[in-house]
């Protein structure tokens, strides 16, 4: 059986704790979910060197041991960093790559890149498909709230005591039954109340991220296997979904929001502010510059209709919107994926429409 050896290794410009194992091919690299480490690959990794198989797992940029996340975009740089240590690592062979939660939301962009040799992708309980109020549980756990708020130096062990206690309570569905090992590798990266600070500080940086699935289900050619447990808690599986094209599903909800919309921005144009209406030609000025880049015209798209109907004093019929927003961007990628329409052509006929 091989050993595991721990080093380090630089990618994407950031220097990176790894675990990795030698072994039969193809490589497995293993990505962590937000807040913990290669660590929580270990019993994994114990089975695979038993069968033999290489695999490497990374601390993610920002997490663990690795250096931290540049200012702006967390995915992105997520991205690249994966895409490097698929290409290094696997030397131009095909790697399988997993990873769960955030690692299995990057697992899934990397198996949108058609340059990468992908023998498969294994997204486990995948975040970004549903944004259950994890973060909320999180950010309100009584035990963190106590952590932060104590006015006097609190020790490095307690501090790990209080995280492990709060993951136990949070990540299972059955807190005893949580591997020790699991829980204290978790803890060991959050061992002073400015690291705590630090890891909440991210994930508010990541949500909006997360609002809409940021990856195209439809355009990953390399195997996929999901795994998502029945009990899990921070990112349940009512959140997955069957990436099949339901047209009558489609077209009913593009008929209700024909109905609904108009409605939203009758009620919010007479009440954007100044503030609000700068916001939106920033918005506008992003949609015009990114007609070459489907994936970023999508998403400014979508965040400029939002925002011209935020002044709406209905936020049933907002909520209503969004989520039918939500549900039917994969759609829209798909269909302008395949027509290729002028996306300049497609944005300003909207606003013509709007009156705008």
């Amino acid at each position: 059986m091989e050993p595991l050896v721990e080093h380090s290794m630089q990618l994407a410009g950031h220097r990176t704790r790894v675990l990795e194992l030698e072994g039969a091919a193809p490589g497995i690299v293993l990505l962590h979910g937000w807040g913990d480490s290669a660590d929580t690959w270990r019993p994994l990794l114990a089975e695979l060197a038993a069968t033999g198989r290489r695999a490497i797992a990374v601390d993610l940029p920002g997490f663990g041991q690795a250096t931290r996340l540049a200012p702006g975009a967390i995915l992105p740089q997520l991205d690249e960093f994966a895409a490097e240590l698929v290409l290094e690592w696997g030397g131009g062979d095909p790697v399988v790559v997993a990873g769960n939660s955030l690692g299995g939301a990057v697992a899934l962009r990397l198996g949108e890149r058609a340059d990468l040799p992908l023998a498969g992708v294994v997204p486990v309980a995948p975040a970004g498909l549903e944004m259950p109020g994890w973060f909320d549980l999180v950010e309100r756990d009584p035990i963190i709230r106590r952590l932060l708020d104590i006015p006097m130096p609190v020790p490095g062990a307690l501090i790990r005591s209080l995280v492990g206690s709060a993951y136990r309570q949070l990540a299972f569905s059955n807190p005893r039954a949580a591997q020790r090992q699991v829980v204290e590798a978790f803890a060991g990266h959050h061992g002073s109340r400015a690291n705590v600070a630090a890891l909440l500080e991210s994930g508010r940086r990541l949500l909006p991220e997360l609002a809409v699935a940021p990856f195209d289900l439809a355009a990953i050619e390399c195997p996929v296997l999901l795994v998502w447990g029945t009990r899990d808690r921070m990112v349940p599986h009512s959140g997955a979904r069957v990436a099949v094209m339901d047209f009558a599903g489609f077209s009913e909800l593009y008929r209700i929001r024909e109905l609904v919309e108009p409605m939203a921005i009758a009620e919010s144009a007479p009440r954007l502010t100044d503030r609000q209406l700068h916001g939106l030609r920033e918005l506008m000025a992003a949609v015009d510059a990114s007609t070459e880049d489907l994936h970023h015209w999508l998403e400014y798209d979508r965040q400029f209709h939002l925002a011209s109907y935020a002044a709406a004093p209905l936020p049933r019929l907002l909520e209503m919107i969004e989520r039918f927003w939500n549900q039917t961007q994969q759609y829209r990628r798909a269909y302008l994926a395949t027509v290729k329409p002028n996306l300049d052509v497609v944005a300003k006929n909207w606003l013509a429409q709007q009156g705008l």
